[in-house]
């Protein structure tokens, strides 16, 4: 199908704002435009509890911010990690999205404020990604949790580090994971699919601004055939916790993220692959801009109640 209706109006409202595209800005600019991006969102729905804290990381302490829902505890947890190539993002700009799976999902989402590229390259993101899994899967109980339901979940880069966290908890022998939410997640360095050739340009994200991320996280390009920076690469992708892959039809990320979940079935695993015709990337935190957003995220809380309460 074509582009969503809704979709080409936001694209065109932002192509009428002018002005360089991300790759085409300093770092500080590219991490101020999305921040003001993320501002056009309506007011966040209300959940019960928010509160900001620092936890243990491997290089000094980790922001995160703590959603819990309204109900009686213990709730399932959600350890979340905000896309924005590695390089922007931040907890204010995922706080829509974290409150909306908090309510959705009926679970404590813990939203990871990982160290950002390029003052922190590879592997510093994914190993503070894993050091705020084992956190919240060791402390659930002080956050209201359940620390027998755990699961992991990102958007884009953050879609990334969830694979990444989930090989790295198999790995590393935990912590133990029941599931795995991945939204056009970034499975693969290479950027050689035909949806990189299909959605280059014209589409929010760009093939230029993957490059440029991608040359910001990677010290040496070589370190994008690690499997924790491509999940896609790794030799074995068996015993990992099931999995819901969303996509979007006008994405250059759509195909390795499918590529991803027929990667997971094939080596034994539930995975589930949920592609959005008409939309864009990005679209999964613009709720209260694209009605298929609120959509997606309503799949993504039921999936996530499912595996919950598969757990209990």
């Amino acid at each position: 199908m074509g582009l969503d209706p809704q979709a080409k109006s936001l694209l065109d409202q932002i192509h009428a704002m002018g002005g360089p595209q991300l790759h085409q800005m300093s770092v500080p600019e590219a991490r101020q435009a999305i921040a003001a991006l993320a501002t056009m969102q309506a007011q966040p729905p209300a959940v019960g509890e928010v509160s900001d804290r620092t936890i243990p990381g491997p290089a000094g302490e980790i922001p995160v911010r703590v959603y819990v829902p309204q109900g009686t505890a213990p709730f399932p947890v959600l350890v979340y990690y905000h896309g924005g190539g590695w390089v922007i993002g931040n907890l204010d700009t995922h706080d829509a999205t974290c409150r909306a799976l908090a309510n959705q999902a009926g679970c404590v989402v813990v939203s990871v404020d990982y160290r950002l590229a390029p003052e922190h390259k590879f592997p510093a993101a994914a190993e503070d990604a894993y050091a705020a899994a084992a956190w919240a899967a060791a402390h659930a109980a002080t956050l209201r949790g359940d620390s027998s339901r755990v699961a992991i979940g990102g958007d884009s880069a953050g879609g990334n580090l969830a694979a990444a966290v989930a090989l790295m908890a198999r790995d590393r022998g935990g912590p133990p994971l029941v599931f795995q939410l991945l939204v056009y997640p970034v499975t693969d360095a290479r950027r050689d699919t035909p949806s990189y050739v299909q959605n280059a340009d014209g589409y929010f994200l760009t093939a230029d601004m993957m490059q440029w991320f991608w040359n910001h996280y990677l010290a040496r390009p070589s370190d994008g055939d690690d499997a924790y920076a491509s999940p896609l690469r790794a030799a074995d992708v068996s015993g990992l916790p099931p999995a819901l892959v969303i996509t979007a039809e006008f994405d250059p990320l759509r195909d390795e993220g499918e590529a991803y979940a027929n990667r997971l079935r094939e080596a034994g695993v539930s995975a589930r692959t949920s592609r959005y015709d008409g939309m864009i990337h990005g679209f999964f935190g613009m709720g209260s801009m694209l009605d298929q957003a609120g959509v997606a995220m309503a799949e993504a809380g039921a999936t996530l109640k499912l595996a919950f309460a598969a757990r209990r």
